[in-house]
């Protein structure tokens, strides 16, 4: 390439290179650094001139190409000329200092070129610097800078001019007035300054290892001197900081003698800039490099500063770190740097001055002292060996901060303290003990929320990180295990330290494995010398409460648990082989169990039971006794955890069991009861446990002690002078009152059964009686405490327990069980009936149950009193999600309580039930308690037909798993309880359909036992219900009815005759249910009945029809009409009496009742057969719509529909949708389906009738396609529906914009699963095509265009037929039509490839026709053409087609670059599907090369179909070419399902073009640059980008082939396209110029 092409382009290229588009402007810039490495001096050279030529270039230009310059240089450094070398130098020191404004983009552009030549001409670039920086005149700002710049980048080079410069800038300074000036000249002092200091520490590598630091001294002084008492004293903040910055580095370099004289001076003015200036850092680095400097040479001085220094470094250090801010973090590291520097130098003074701002209790003070103890601590070890037990004592005051993130700061410390020995000293253990108060941390926040201030330390952190430094000071550092080991004991007991238990039992674990492992001495502890220590006994109780609560304080049961295990020769010898065996099942347990699963009852059975044996085990009433009284004592502990405490009453119990010194054990009761707090109920409940238990084995005492508190001062009311205090005093003993009652209760339970049955009236209900103060007990003064209500309850339940088991053993009448059954109706009653606040109803209800069984028994009216309260105070509650309103008195219940007291009630509700039943199990008892239940099953609220239908289901099972049949009876409940619950299975609400389901399949069972079979007889009808459980859970309508339909043929088969009128009229209530669903499946429930078991109901059928026939017509939900019209059927089927012409002279559209009455038609097939040939018939003969003038203004016509047909074509697509109609449409398929698809044809675009009200919504073509839809599927072609529904084709059918893809689409689906059906389909509409109405020929010719593209018409001898009818519709005065008929006879080249040859003659001339065809707009016919032409090309014998090649191609040629994609597409596959006929003949490859560039080009085309189809052509036209290289390329890389990275494959190609058509280089380039015009930027970019591989590929040699002038003009004109993305190619291909 000529010079005068390199500069045309990199003149484009300049002139390019500031773009408005980023990505050209970098492409341009490569481009040009591209060119500039192959001629560097040329195009530096070029851009030189461009810059001195263009003076007024916008300065955003400029620096593009001043940028570009410097990348040139950098780059090619060693390549460039010295004379360009040196002119670059002049050019970029001109464009620096042209202005004497400062215009910080173009010269500093201009000062990095300087910067990156300097790199390799230090000694030219002085020259040229120097010959701007002469003595006596200020030189401009970027001299210096690039100065300044230079010293950075080229250390060694620079070092040894900077004396001259620092001799010469020194006068300078004075000079400098303006800010910036004074800047930059600071800016290079550092510079220079910190490039000294690394020449001088790598002397080794220095080029003159000669120079010393004295060799600046006295510049660096002089310089100081201005900068120190002029400079820094600027009001501009930017200005003092960067002399700051130069001060800290220029003291490295100033003589000791200088420094130490300015110390006093330097240090107080570098501080007082902190209040100066907002930007920190760097001050604080200048501080720093100061101390540095001044600690190096021994500053004597520098003891005078400390006081200044330690107080702005202080307040620095104070100053909060944005760790998002990285400079406040550099400050932060850069002032604890000094403090180190000062802690080593003075370490006396500087730790007094931190621990006396420890005393300040600022919280940002007292974090940035922190932060330095622990800095100094780790970094000054050495210097703070005699100032531990100073910072230990001084770090006091700051434990004591509230603030979380000042105790985060002490833990820090605190950690850092442990790692260098600080707590094993004196007061050590008072840093351990802040760091488990702080485990102890409650939360801050409750579950889910999130603290709303990034900054906050919350309590979880702090604890999170408390637990991680104890178990660091556990593991890692092995001298503090003395110390730990056994302190941590201490904290383990006090209830302040509970939520600490976690890691303390962990850090135990630990400590306590190791030694024991190691067998230490040390791991034996004795409790009882050490002061601080809690006893075994108290640790033993305190860890087994602990693990009794696994979940609560983070998790501490199994810690706990574990930690007991290790203890156990600590706690007792004797626990050792027990525990052993006891502990590793119960965390087994717990490693499997979750909050959620852990059956809580079960475990403390299993701890009771865990203590019992080890009581047993150690065998020493002395310590039992001492275990006692330290668990009495350690009571008062749990005040604020009392579900542990009520556990703790336990345990007390189970111990006191053990013990055998009836006095301890008379004591120790007298002080439960005194110093319980009877006021809670927890609590209450817990001392009764407690008590109960001890009874076991203490009967006679426990009830003597529990006599005697009952009589003592404790129950005499405190009476004050005005008596103001009454109330409560009333209050505290009627609690008292109430645990008393609760411990006789529990006495009574787990006292031996044959010990307490003389004792129940006697001494429990005589002074339970006597407490309770009601009329039925014997005191007429009733309580209205619902404390001693409930105590009262639940212990007569427990009694009535407790009698239970002793009769087993004994009889007992119980005489006073009606009388307490009294007394709990009376409580339910008195009890809101709109809310449920407390237990009471589930106590009472439980406890009667307990009562039920005892003798004597219950009367008739009792039982019916006791089923009617407790029913309906249950029934009636609200929902549980319903909140009551608060009262005075009561605290509303949370969510989780109301729920669990909610399902308690029900539960107790149910046994109740139960337990009735099984004094009473016959039907009549049954019924007795169903009555009671029955209205509740078909409520309005969900929420009681759920508890009235799972109440029955619950009863049921009960009935039937305890029914015994010694006489046969009938079952007479059975209709009346099927009809009630049979349509429950389909309630809106799944609990209830499943229990409704479980009742009709017990109930059914109930019935087989009372007709004599087996109890574990199983019938089969009856167990397949079970699986309709399943179904039942989906909510799907059909599903449900489904499930009850199979139900119902069930209960069919099981339901006695007598029972059946029953049920049939229950059903009709259902119809009427206040549940939608429940309507339904009463109906559904109803018709299968009824189907089968009809026939025995003969008489009543009239009663039935008029009952239904109201139903009809008043029932507003559509399903259940229908179901209604379905039951109307099946009792009328022998009498159906269709009249054709009423229905169809009904208005359309059809209603819902006219549509039903068509498909009820549809039952008899010999009746649907009939209507479908009278339908067929009349469509055959009557005119499909007329055509209506728009209006007086339009001259157009509108097709409306007439009545008729249309009507008649509703009545068979409703008919068809009979399941029953089947046989008939198979039987007539052929003609229903040609029928419908001419019907089809004759809607598209017609409207409705004007008399139809709804025409606007009534889609006349809609109603064809819905029936040709429903016959399908009727036919059972369901492939064909599926396929036609996957597609869309329906809608597609129905428009007429897209009527004929549609019929494409049916009839493409119709060939490929319905073939044996199209001959006689074929033979009925062959006659269509000759039908006057344009619509109905366009529609046939459609379909049979369609199937000429499937072989199944040749295999089904169709092939003439078809054929023969296009070549007839080729003439046809439509062009749809014409179009559809070339298409037609194109398709025989898929469909019948073997047949192409047969009709060679007519398919060429067809072809050749529609391509010249003139009446064809839109190019339709000519696109059918070419596209046919291409299918049939591929069988075509060569002879056939051996002359038309060349006159083909000439046609096809136009086509190419056609606007039209689809053409475009045709076109080139057309193109390439000649090739096989052109193989060998030269005319031919000529032709190929022709097209080749286009083809080439069109592979980024747009569109990706005609991508596609040039890859196709090129594959297959690849071996006409002429080239083995490139054919192999084409049918490698152009693969339809690959991707293929176009600029690889260009160039790839350029390189076998180039080789193998030399000659035709100039050909090619010619070709492509005519498509620098195209239409599509797509291809002007590839066509650049072809261009662009071309040259870049192209030898030296063959350079003259080419053009270069025009594709240099052509590549300069694209760099100016309007798309960016052509002007990136043209930019890159421009980069190819060599």
């Amino acid at each position: 390439m000529d010079e005068t092409d390199v500069e045309q382009v990199t003149l484009a290229l300049l002139d390019a290179a500031n773009d408005k588009d980023s990505e050209v402007q970098e492409q341009v810039r490569k481009s040009m650094l591209t060119l500039g490495k192959q001629r560097s001096d040329r195009v530096l050279a070029m851009c030189q001139d461009y810059l001195l030529k263009h003076p007024k270039l916008i300065v955003s230009h400029r620096v593009v190409i001043l940028q570009t310059i410097e990348l040139i240089v950098a780059s090619k450094i060693e390549e460039i000329t010295n004379p360009r070398t040196k002119s670059i130098i002049s050019l970029a020191s001109d464009e620096m200092t042209r202005s004497k404004e400062v215009v910080p983009d173009w010269q500093q552009a201009a000062s990095n070129i300087l910067v990156a030549v300097g790199n390799k001409h230090i000694n030219d670039i002085m020259e040229e610097i120097l010959s701007k920086f002469q003595p006596g005149v200020l030189p401009h700002f970027f001299v210096v800078q690039t100065l300044a710049n230079l010293s950075d980048s080229n250390v060694y080079g620079m070092v040894p001019f900077l004396n001259a410069i620092l001799g010469t800038m020194l006068p300078m300074l004075g000079m400098a007035k303006q800010d910036n000036m004074k800047w930059v000249f600071s800016s290079a002092l550092c510079h220079f300054s910190d490039s000294i200091l690394e020449y001088l520490a790598n002397l080794d590598k220095a080029p003159d290892p000669t120079v010393r630091k004295d060799t600046f001294s006295s510049e660096i002084y002089a310089a100081y001197d201005t900068l120190f008492n002029s400079w820094l004293q600027s009001r501009e903040s930017k200005l003092r900081i960067t002399v700051a910055e130069a001060l800290g580095s220029m003291c490295h370099l100033m003589a000791s003698d200088k420094l130490e004289e300015q110390i006093p001076k330097l240090i107080p003015a570098i501080l007082s800039l902190y209040k100066k200036n907002a930007e920190h850092y760097i001050i604080s680095k200048s501080v720093c490099n100061v101390l540095d400097a001044s600690v190096n040479m021994g500053s004597r001085v520098l003891e005078t500063q400390l006081d200044g220094l330690l107080s702005a470094l202080h307040q620095q250090v104070c100053t909060p770190v944005d760790y998002s801010n990285p400079p406040t973090v550099k400050n932060h590291n850069e002032v604890l740097r000094c403090f180190s520097l000062l802690g080593n130098s003075f370490p006396d003074r500087l730790v007094v001055y931190i621990l006396q701002k420890l005393e300040n209790n600022n919280e940002r003070n007292r974090m940035g002292s922190l932060a330095v103890i622990r800095h100094l601590i780790n970094s000054t070890t050495s210097a703070l060996e005699t100032k531990k037990f100073m910072i230990l004592a001084s770090i006091r005051p700051p434990m004591a901060d509230h603030s979380n993130k000042v105790k985060k700061r002490v833990i820090q410390v605190i950690s850092a303290m442990a790692h260098h020995g600080y707590l094993e000293l004196e007061g050590g253990e008072l840093l351990i003990r802040y760091i488990v108060q702080n485990c102890a941390l409650p939360d801050t926040y409750q579950r889910g929320q999130k603290p709303t201030d990034p900054e906050e330390v919350t309590n979880e952190a702090l604890r999170s990180m408390c637990d991680n430094t104890l178990h660091l000071l556990t593991t890692t550092i092995g001298h503090l295990a003395d110390v730990l080991w056994p302190m941590l004991f201490y904290y383990l007991t006090p209830a302040q330290y509970s939520n600490a238990s976690t890691p303390l039992c962990k850090s135990l674990i630990v400590l306590g494995n190791k030694m024991r492992n190691n067998q230490e001495a040390n791991f034996y502890v004795d409790f009882t010398q050490q002061d601080n220590l809690p006893s075994a006994q108290t640790l033993m109780i305190r860890l087994l409460v602990n693990t009794a609560f696994p979940f609560h304080c983070r998790g501490h049961g199994a810690p706990s648990l574990s930690l007991l295990s290790i203890l156990s020769l600590n706690i007792h010898p004797n626990t050792e082989k027990l525990w052993q065996k006891e502990i590793p099942p119960l965390l087994s347990l717990l490693e499997e169990s979750t909050a959620e699963s852990l059956d809580k009852k079960s475990w403390y059975e299993k701890l009771l039971k865990f203590l019992s044996k080890t009581l047993v085990a150690i065998h020493n009433d002395k310590w039992v006794c001492q275990l006692a009284n330290e668990a009495t004592r350690y009571l008062s502990t749990y005040n604020h955890a009392l579900e542990e405490k009520s556990f703790l009453y336990q345990c007390l119990g189970v111990t006191l069991q053990q013990c055998n010194n009836k006095e301890v054990v008379k004591k120790l009761l007298q002080e439960i009861l005194l110093t319980a707090r009877h006021n809670d109920t927890i609590e209450r409940e817990g001392v009764a446990l407690g008590i109960g238990l001890c009874a076991n084995s203490h009967l006679e005492g426990t009830l003597a002690k529990l006599d005697e508190f009952g009589k003592s001062d404790a129950f005499k009311k405190s009476q004050s002078i005005f008596n103001l205090l009454k109330e409560r005093s009333d209050v505290e003993v009627e609690k008292m009152k109430s645990t008393l009652i609760l411990c006789y209760g529990q006495v009574a339970l787990n006292a031996p059964p044959e010990q307490i049955i003389t004792r129940i009236d006697n001494d429990i209900l005589r002074c339970i009686s006597k407490h309770f103060n009601t009329k039925v007990l014997g005191i007429k003064i009733e309580t209205k405490d619902l404390t001693m209500k409930l105590s009262l309850i639940q212990s007569v339940g427990l009694i009535a327990k407790a009698i239970s088991e002793c009769v087993k053993r004994q009889g007992y009448i119980f005489s006073r069980k009606q009388e307490l059954i009294a007394v709990m109706l009376d409580f339910v009653k008195a009890e809101p009936a709109d809310c449920l606040r407390s237990p009471l109803r589930h106590l009472v209800m439980t406890t009667c149950a307990n009562l039920i069984p005892l003798d004597p028994p219950l009367s008739e009216n009792e039982n019916f009193d006791l089923l009617k309260v407790c029913v309906s105070s249950v029934f009636s509650l609200p929902a549980e999600t319903h909140t009551p309103e608060k009262t005075k008195e009561e605290e509303t219940l949370d969510p989780k309580q109301r729920q669990a007291l909610y399902q308690d009630t029900l539960a107790a509700l149910q046994e109740l039930l139960k337990r009735v039943l099984a004094k009473d199990p016959t039907p009549d008892g049954l019924q007795s308690i169903f009555k009671h239940i029955e209205s509740w099953v078909s409520s309005s609220q969900d929420h009681e037909r759920e508890r009235a239908v799972t109440t029955t289901a619950h009863l049921l099972t009960y009935y039937l798993d305890n029914l015994t049949v010694k006489n046969m009876i009938s079952f007479n409940n059975l209709g009346a309880m099927l009809g009630r619950l049979a349509p429950r299975c389909s309630d809106p609400h799944l609990t209830v359909r499943i229990a409704a389901i479980d009742c009709i399949y017990k109930l059914l069972y109930i019935q087989l036992r009372y007709e004599g079979f087996y109890h574990d007889y199983r019938d089969e009808g009856i167990e397949s219900i079970l699986p309709l459980r399943d179904k039942l859970e989906n909510p799907d309508h059909t599903v449900l009815y489904k499930a009850c339909s199979d139900l119902t043929k069930v209960m069919s088969k099981r339901l006695p005759p007598q029972q059946l009128t029953t049920v049939v009229f229950m059903l009709f209530e259902g119809l009427v249910d206040s549940q939608a669903n429940c309507c339904r499946a009463s109906s559904v429930i109803l018709n299968t009945l009824l189907k089968s078991r009809g026939a025995g109901l003969q008489e009543l059928v009239p009663e039935m029809l008029e009952v239904l026939h109201l139903r009809l017509q008043s029932i507003t939900e559509e399903q259940v009409k229908v179901a209604v019209g379905q039951t109307v059927l099946i009792l009328a089927t022998q009498h159906l009496q269709t009249v054709i012409n009423t229905l169809a002279n009904q208005p359309l559209p059809f209603d819902s009742w006219t549509s039903e009455m068509w498909m009820a038609l549809g039952a008899d097939p010999l009746i649907a057969n009939q209507i479908m040939e009278m339908v067929m018939e009349k469509l055959g003969v009557m005119a499909p719509y007329v055509d209506k003038k728009e209006s007086m203004m339009r001259t157009g016509f509108t097709k409306v529909a007439n009545s008729q047909p249309l009507a008649i074509t509703c009545g068979l697509k409703e008919l068809l949708l009979n399941g029953q109609s089947q046989e008939a449409a198979v039987t007539l398929f052929p003609q229903l389906f040609s029928c419908l698809v001419v019907r089809l044809g004759a809607s598209v675009g017609v409207s409705a009738p004007n008399s139809n009200k709804s025409a606007a919504s009534f889609h006349v073509a809609g109603v064809a396609v819905d029936a040709l839809r429903i016959l399908l599927a009727r036919t059972q072609l369901e492939q064909v529906v599926g396929k036609l529904d996957e597609d869309n084709a329906w809608d597609t059918m129905k428009e007429e914009s897209t009527h004929t893809a549609g019929i494409t689409l049916l009839a493409r689906v119709m060939a490929k699963y319905a073939g044996p059906r199209l001959p006689s389909i074929v033979e009925c509409l062959c006659p269509c095509l000759n039908n006057i109405y344009e619509c109905q020929r366009v529609t046939v010719t459609a379909f049979f265009s369609e199937l000429l593209n499937h072989h199944v018409v040749t295999e089904l001898l169709l092939l003439d037929v078809l054929m023969n009818n296009m070549m007839e519709r080729i003439s046809d005065p439509c062009s749809t039509v014409r179009m559809l008929a070339v298409r037609g006879l194109g398709n025989i080249g898929v469909g019948s490839p073997e047949k192409v040859n047969k009709y060679a003659k007519e398919l060429l001339a067809a072809m050749s026709s529609g391509m010249e065809e003139r009446d064809d707009p839109g190019k339709l016919i000519t696109l059918e053409a070419m596209s046919g032409l291409s299918k049939v090309l591929l069988f075509l014998d060569k002879k056939n087609v051996h002359l038309l090649v060349v006159y083909i191609f000439m046609k096809i040629k136009p086509f190419l670059e056609n606007e039209n994609d689809e053409i475009r597409c045709a076109s080139i596959l057309l193109l390439g599907n000649l090739s096989k006929f052109g193989s060998g003949e030269p005319v031919f490859k000529d032709q190929i090369h022709n097209v080749l560039v286009s083809l080439l080009l069109h592979l980024v085309d747009p569109n990706p179909q005609v991508v596609k189809a040039c890859k196709y052509s090129m594959r297959v036209c690849a071996p006409v070419v002429g080239s083995d290289q490139i054919t192999a390329m084409f049918q490698n890389h152009l693969l339809d399902d690959k991707g293929l990275h176009y600029g690889e494959f260009i160039n790839d190609l350029t390189k076998y073009l180039i080789q193998d058509f030399p000659g035709m280089l100039n050909f090619y380039h010619n070709s492509v640059i005519q498509f620098f015009k195209s239409n599509w930027p797509e291809v002007r970019a590839g066509a650049a980008m072809f261009i662009g591989f071309l040259l870049g590929n192209l030898p030296e040699e063959l350079l003259s082939h080419l053009n270069m002038g025009t594709i240099t003009k052509g590549l300069v004109m694209l760099l100016q396209d309007p798309d960016p993305v052509v002007r990136v190619k043209a930019a890159e291909a421009i980069g190819h110029f060599h």
